[in-house]
């Protein structure tokens, strides 16, 4: 498969210097495989005619786009500098189309991209630093193949805002990394499969002269039967981490690249996570809710004339649940194998300031175990009660999860223990960690203990420790002591231990621990397998407390009244690659008072357990998500979906045709049902079924003015695409290649030429190959399947 290529060569028409502070992109990956904006002083043509190529002169990568990525934003006082005596006085945007069959019907393409720009200058100026392998082999089935890259860093300091990861089919998953005294520092990680923005860079640290800038690609030969090497066509590879980065204006480079192979010595030593892939599904439309992991909110397509967007968000269910569940202090919730909620509450004891003394030592033994059912299980769409146990067990109960075989892992921090109980109704301890009633901080102890999570895949399990402790354990499905650690720092000056590491989830896609630090007010994440810290999420608007969370693609977290900070209480989502708050949640009517857990189910609705004032609260995804979401499904899943489309046309012409008598009788069939058809009822369903189609398209299109209405000062870069022939536009020359140019990023002669690399191909593409490759006859479903990596050996 080839890419039709469409350069477009646009004067920046500043005559003084200028900066660029905004991209914003107009494409759909319906249409559009890839964009690639270049800045440069000489572009390899300006004629109306064909542009052979992007640049003459050095051409340096100004922005990248594919896969539906959002627009890109730069940071306060920071842009790239162009026009005059900038050495770009011209850009050269690169439209990248795999399929030519959506332009059959000679409609013409306005895909392209919007600068916002602007003639005040700039303190600090902004570049990309690329890193890129360029000699990689991928074995045939072989599971796992690294591609490492690493470059001392030579110049004046850099400050990394963003980064971007990019491979073709077989990528699983790209780090970045910025090496220092033997320490590595996350710049950024993702999967390559999701959209390919630029992401925010995990931490904000700089890179200066002596440290080293590195960077792997996992990829996977599983289902090849031949090598696959570095790349521009749909069945070879790349290895892209893109970093964005900002530099004093005084010392500004707008481009900087590194292709060296990093030695495996040095390689060692990188971070566990780095070998871990990130689970992503390609369904862009998915029956059961929205894709979270691909993006956190849902593109409309086809019912405006721009994509509008329609954000997920949560309504309370105010007739849930339907009877009275007479529960005591909520202080844990799950779910079992059934889709059931699980909810774990305090009967008639209390957690009060006579309950424990100054060595936590639980002071009201003697009012014995709680007599009530502390274990409920309840149905998620009426709440009414399938089972109850847990009577005569504990005496302050505090976390729950389940694990796969729906056994129980339950705290109690009067006893410090951890128990694995059965589900059956029996109420059988099947494993007990922790000494009951006897705090300590060994590996054979806990003090006041909070939650647990379970590795599904493993059964390893991980608890929170706790009120008096600050630490995580980690154990054996049989409760073997394996490890323990305390809290990350983003601040490599200072790190702040936990104070009350407070709800736990496993995050399965990702191998990854998250903890629910209460009184710092902060989330933290960590590879479970070494407990190596990974990133921290803390918000002013949790005010200074996060009390528990949760995660499925997204992390939903809930706050707490806290004395030091004021901030309403109310549940958040979150998007865990850019931390950004997507939504906020909260009751209508009944306010929280301490929530004290959270969990979601397979359907999307969440249900939060508060503590103080006895309730589970249940939220479910909006009316308004929830039409959008079923009419984009019902207008556009035949297009995302061109197997079946394809299975379905070629069992058609499997058939044989049917005989003259047959096709009579069906076209008299045809008509009666024809007439039948006609009546006022017909008409009046479907004027009801226009009505929500009408307010959606209604609200998108005001959605869409108000976001269109932001910007000022564009300079609009439109193509216009009739049947792969040139044209020639008012604002930009326009062409269509099946050929290479020339310049110094032609991608595709570089490989060619590089190191003896012969194969045939690269004369027929120049430039970056991506993302979702439109090659139909060697699409397959193993794309999307979970891939787990081997980590690296560990470093002593």
């Amino acid at each position: 498969m080839y890419f039709i290529i469409v350069s477009l060569v646009l004067k920046t028409l500043m005559r003084c210097l200028s900066s660029t502070v905004d991209f914003i992109p107009h494409a759909s990956m319906d249409t559009v495989h890839h964009m690639l904006l270049f800045g440069c002083q000489t572009p390899a043509s300006t004629r109306s005619n064909c542009v052979p190529g992007t640049c003459e002169d050095e051409a340096s990568i100004l922005y990248a786009w594919a896969r539906n990525a959002p627009p890109t934003k730069l940071p306060k006082d920071v842009g790239f500098k162009v026009g005059k005596d900038s050495g770009m006085s011209y850009f050269v945007l690169q439209i990248h189309y795999g399929d030519v069959s959506a332009f059959r019907d000679h409609h013409r393409d306005c895909s392209g991209l919007t600068l916002k720009m602007t003639s005040k200058p700039q303190p600090f100026i902004a570049g990309i630093y690329l890193l890129m392998s360029v000699d990689t082999i991928i074995l045939p089935g072989k599971r796992v193949t690294n591609a490492d890259i690493a470059c001392e860093y030579t110049s004046y300091p850099i400050y990394p805002f963003a980064f971007r990861t990019h491979t073709h089919h077989l990528g699983k998953v790209v780090s970045g990394y910025r090496i220092r005294d033997g320490k590595w520092s996350l710049i950024g990680r993702q999967s390559p499969q999701l959209p390919q923005a630029f992401y925010p860079a995990n931490e904000e640290l700089n890179v200066k002269n002596g440290d080293t800038i590195a960077a792997r690609c996992v990829f996977t030969g599983e289902g090849r039967t031949y090598k696959t090497y570095i790349g521009g066509t749909s069945e070879d590879e790349m290895c892209n981490f893109y970093i964005m980065y900002y530099m004093d204006s005084k010392h500004a480079i707008p481009y900087m690249s590194c292709i060296e192979t990093g030695s495996k010595q040095l390689f060692r030593h990188i971070p566990a996570e780095a070998s871990i892939p990130i689970r992503v599904s390609l369904t862009v439309y998915s029956e059961k809710k929205f894709e979270r992991n691909i993006a956190s909110h849902l593109t409309i397509i086809g019912l405006f004339s721009y994509a509008c967007v329609v954000d997920y968000h949560l309504e309370p269910v105010l007739a849930w649940p339907q009877s009275s569940l007479q529960l005591g202090q909520v202080s844990g919730l799950a779910l079992d194998t059934n889709s059931n909620l699980v909810i774990f509450h305090r009967g008639d004891h209390h957690w009060g300031s006579n309950s424990f003394n100054s060595q936590a030592r639980y002071l009201e033994r003697s009012l014995g175990p709680i007599q009530q059912s502390t274990i409920l299980i309840v149905d998620t769409a009426k709440g009414n009660i399938l089972q109850a146990s847990g009577r005569n067990m504990f005496y302050l109960p505090h976390g729950i999860t389940t694990d796969k075989e729906n056994n129980y892992w339950v705290t109690d921090v009067a006893l410090h223990q951890v128990l694995k109980v059965s589900s059956d109704g029996r109420d059988t301890i099947l494993l007990a960690l922790g000494e009951a009633f006897t705090p300590g901080s060994d590996s054979k102890h806990f003090c006041q203990p909070t939650d647990v999570a379970v590795d599904p895949k493993s059964g390893e399990i991980f608890v929170s420790d706790g009120y008096c402790n600050t630490r995580i354990l980690r154990f054996s499905p049989k409760g073997q002591y394996l490890s323990e650690w305390g809290a990350g720092s983003s601040d490599r000056r200072r790190r702040v231990p936990f104070r009350v590491p407070h709800s736990l989830v496993f995050l399965a896609d990702r191998q990854e621990v998250c903890v629910a630090d209460r009184e710092n007010g902060r989330i933290q994440c960590f590879i479970a397998e070494t407990g190596e810290f990974v990133k921290e999420i803390k918000k002013d608007e949790f005010g200074g407390e996060v009390f528990a969370i949760t995660y499925n693609g997204l992390l939903f977290a809930v706050n707490g009244d806290s004395p030091y900070h004021s901030a309403p209480i109310r549940g958040f989502i979150i998007n865990y690659s850019s931390k950004d708050i997507l939504d906020t949640f909260s009751p209508n009517k009944k306010e929280f008072k301490m929530p004290h857990d959270i969990v979601e189910t397979r359907d999307g609705s969440i249900f939060v357990g508060d503590a103080d004032s006895k309730t589970v609260f249940k939220f479910t995804e909006s009316k308004l998500s929830v039409l959008v979401r079923t009419i984009v499904q019902t207008k556009l899943r035949p297009e995302h979906n061109k197997t079946a489309a394809f299975q379905e046309k070629q069992n058609k012409a499997q058939q044989p045709p049917p005989q003259k008598e047959e096709k009579e009788e069906e076209e008299k069939k045809s008509g009666a049902k024809h007439n039948r058809g006609q009546g006022l009822l017909p008409a009046i369903i479907t004027t009801l079924l226009l009505v929500p189609l009408l307010l959606v398209i209604s609200l998108g299109v005001i959605i869409c003015w108000r976001k269109n209405s932001m910007y000022d000062s564009r300079t609009v870069v439109c193509t216009g695409f009739d049947q792969i022939n040139c044209r020639h536009l008012p604002s930009a020359h326009l062409c269509v290649r099946r050929g290479g140019g020339v310049g110094t990023l032609n991608l595709g002669n570089f490989f060619a030429s590089h190191k003896g690399y012969s194969r045939q191909g690269f004369d027929q593409l120049s430039t970056e190959s991506s993302d979702q490759e439109h090659n139909d006859e060697d699409s397959s479903d193993s794309d999307n399947e979970e891939y787990s990596a081997l980590p690296p050996p560990q470093s002593s």
